[in-house]
């Protein structure tokens, strides 16, 4: 057995043996609640830069193969882990999880109390951490505290430029083709992609630093923003592109960062929540019809409006409604114009793992296209 120690920024301290790659790894501990879907976690970018924690205990028995992947690679910076399992029993797999975090060089812990370590991020907060296997777990503590507290925090980091495609693609529509979508890609996950593309929709997916013109060149029925990690304040240029596209009334969706950068785009703030949501278990009300939606979700950043139902926009876009709410906490899981084509939502409508409570809003966006197309 090799040693492993995770380290958290305020000195909590927890030895384990290692798994995954040997070495260090720093990020921001985070803890993520689905019972299943590890493999749609570690590859989904919204988690780069951070160690995931996983509260179900037992992780890996159904191995991996490459119909889940959510993207090309694993994103997360480092994974913690109760019980791994010895064996895969799964006839889908194609290979274990212990190998494909070594090929990805993803530096990992396994045996730990992660119900203590959740506990302690749940009353503390999110924090930096680092994990440190094998010689480096020898190391003496208060250098690894003081290493992981030299390492770089989440708020004020963009990481967009880091998950985005390097270069414009399109995928084509299934069927009748119904139009065009212009994404953003902060961090996409092609099951966002696939979903569009089965009703219909054409995708031309750009990188995350395009300009408004070329963006727009594309000619687009809608407007696409994606999730994706980092601190939407620090996404200025995604902002100001969507204030273009919102200028010019061409429909528009975000998820996740997009929901937030949707927020900005309109003039309210945005701020970092304690510990965030993530996992596929996140209750949240819609508030127009009052169902309850059990949602997926990754996000440790949340657009603020006050007052209500309706507000105006600060950025002078007309009437903005939170129409979703969680039922946790009461942040702000969802935006609708009222006044221009434009709604978004802070989790994950595409849910590869389930629960598919949200797929609609996919057809929501189908609809709002035809509205806009009948209009003019």
């Amino acid at each position: 057995m090799t040693q492993a120690v995770l380290v958290l920024e305020d000195g909590r301290v927890f030895r384990g043996e290692a798994y995954g790659s040997i070495g260090i790894t720093l990020g921001e501990a985070v803890f993520a609640t689905g019972m299943t879907g590890y493999q749609e976690t570690l590859t989904d970018p919204s988690y780069a830069g951070q160690i995931v924690v996983q509260t179900a205990p037992h992780i890996g028995n159904t191995g991996v193969n490459a119909r889940d992947e959510e993207s090309s690679k694993i994103w997360v910076a480092g994974y913690v882990v109760r019980d791994a399992s010895r064996i895969v029993s799964n006839f889908r797999a194609e290979s274990s999880l212990p190998t494909e975090l070594e090929k990805y060089g993803v530096v990992g812990i396994a045996g730990i109390d992660t119900r203590a370590l959740t506990r302690h991020l749940r009353s503390r907060g999110s924090m930096r951490a680092g994990i440190f296997s094998g010689p480096d777990a020898l190391r003496p503590i208060e250098d690894l505290v003081a290493e992981v507290n030299s390492s770089v925090k989440m708020k004020g980091l963009s990481l967009s430029d880091t998950v985005t495609t390097p270069a414009q693609y399109t995928s084509p529509a299934e069927g009748e083709k119904i139009g065009r979508i212009a994404i953003l890609d902060l961090g996409i996950k092609k099951s966002t992609i696939e979903h569009m593309n089965a009703r219909g929709l054409e995708t031309v997916v750009f990188p995350a630093k395009v300009d408004a013109a070329t963006l727009l060149a594309s000619e687009p029925d809608a407007v696409f923003f994606s999730n994706g990690p980092g601190d939407p304040e620090a996404a200025g240029g995604q902002v100001e592109v969507l204030r273009e596209v919102l200028s010019r009334n061409i429909p528009f969706f975000g998820i996740c960062f997009g929901n937030q950068l949707l927020g900005r785009a309109l003039g309210f703030e945005t701020y970092k929540l304690p510990f965030g949501h993530r996992g596929i278990n996140q209750p949240v009300l819609d508030r127009k019809t009052g169902r309850v939606e059990v949602t997926a979700h990754n996000h440790g950043f949340a657009v603020k409006v006050d007052g209500g139902p309706e507000v105006d926009s600060p950025a002078g876009f007309g009437r903005v409604a939170v129409s979703h709410v969680s039922l946790n906490d009461d942040c702000v899981e969802g935006l609708e114009c009222l006044d221009i084509p434009a709604f978004s939502v802070q989790y994950h409508p595409e849910a590869a793992a389930g629960p598919h409570d949200s797929n609609y809003l996919f057809d929501r966006l189908v609809d709002m296209i035809k509205t806009n197309k009948v209009a003019k």
